[in-house]
């Protein structure tokens, strides 16, 4: 399969950045490695750095709005489109936590990085899948179809690839033929305007994206992960080794703050979700278009306060076995998260 972008997991650059990430954590000045400070109630550090997305806001966020985290704090360095590139960022220090899809927590822990998935985010439900898009009158109607045609994504490496992938090899396309099949790198923001442009051919669309879409009609899905894979948590946040180990009551502050802020989604009226989310986006000035989450629906995370599930991460262990990225026995799931930070692990 082409990629079309300089982002991905080339081996060098994966070298590169773990070797990086080496440096960084010996000497930089980061909040993993912060011994002087302490913060209120036994905590080892004052605030997390993470990142965010235009116009949304995530459950760490939400659970600091909420009064969850205190007296932990965020501190806001940017925002990415790319989980790959999050949970990397993670790993140089440049941020404390980031959150990726479950397979692409793999390959980086198979590329020897030093993290660990500690609650689920994001995920698959009746109400939030994505769907793969193509304009009403398009002449591809089946996966073979694609051949040489284009697909946009958000980024390479992640859940929209591995699904993709997944269809082209369960409609029993061959290697060769799916190496044609073009994966584009387009912000989501501008994955509809893609399309109808006929710029690219396909194009995924999830949540709000996706209903504003449709609501503008002339489009239709190819297919969607829902009906790949049914509903299950498809994303974790992951923390360092290190800072798991030199912080561990702010690991388990964040893990428990984040689970209250999922269950707080997942059982109050969507209404009120909704306008908790625009508040939290209009309060912190960024400029930023509040629209799109007021189309919110679910939670999407499957397991209660974000546990995770040994099959959310068999299922990626497997295909990239399947497909010769991994050896059968290198790894297993309870070697990649641990639930041990989440108050609900009880519950379960």
């Amino acid at each position: 399969m082409k990629r079309k972008t300089v982002q991905g997991w080339a081996g060098a650059s994966l070298t590169l950045l773990l070797g990086s990430s080496i440096l960084l954590s010996g000497c930089g000045a980061s909040a993993a490695t912060d011994k002087e400070s302490k913060s209120d109630g036994g905590l080892e550090v004052k605030e997390l750095r993470y990142q965010g997305g235009v116009g949304s806001a995530t459950f760490p966020e939400l659970a600091e709005d909420l009064g969850y985290l205190a007296p932990l704090k965020l501190k806001f360095v940017g925002n990415t489109i790319s989980g790959p590139q999050d949970i990397q960022a993670t790993v140089t220090g440049d941020t404390d936590f980031g959150g990726a899809f479950n397979g692409a927590i793999v390959k980086l822990i198979a590329a020897k990085a030093p993290i660990k998935a500690v609650i689920g985010y994001y995920g698959v439900d009746d109400n939030t899948w994505t769907g793969y898009y193509v304009l009403d009158g398009s002449p591809i109607k089946t996966a073979r179809d694609l051949i040489g045609k284009r697909i946009a994504v958000n980024t390479l490496g992640a859940h929209h690839e591995f699904v993709i992938k997944e269809y082209l090899h369960r409609a029993g396309l061959t290697p060769e033929e799916i190496k044609k099949v073009t994966l584009v790198v387009v912000p989501p923001v501008t994955s509809e305007q893609t399309l109808r442009a006929n710029q690219i051919d396909a194009a995924a669309l999830g949540g709000v994206l996706r209903d504003k879409a449709l609501e503008r009609g002339g489009i239709h899905p190819l297919f969607t992960d829902q009906e790949l894979f049914g509903n299950f948590s498809a994303g974790s946040y992951v923390l360092t080794d290190k800072f798991i180990a030199h912080n561990p009551n702010a690991a388990r502050k964040f893990v428990e703050a984040t689970a209250k802020a999922i269950e707080w989604a997942r059982n109050t009226p969507r209404e009120e979700v909704v306008a908790r989310y625009v508040q939290i986006i209009e309060k912190r000035g960024r400029k930023e278009d509040a629209s799109t989450v007021k189309l919110w629906k679910s939670t999407g995370v499957a397991g209660k306060g974000g546990l995770i599930a040994d099959k959310e991460f068999d299922t990626w262990i497997n295909w990239l076995i399947n497909e010769g990225e991994l050896q059968k026995g290198d790894y297993k799931a309870a070697d990649l998260y641990t639930n041990a930070f989440n108050p609900y692990l009880n519950e379960k």
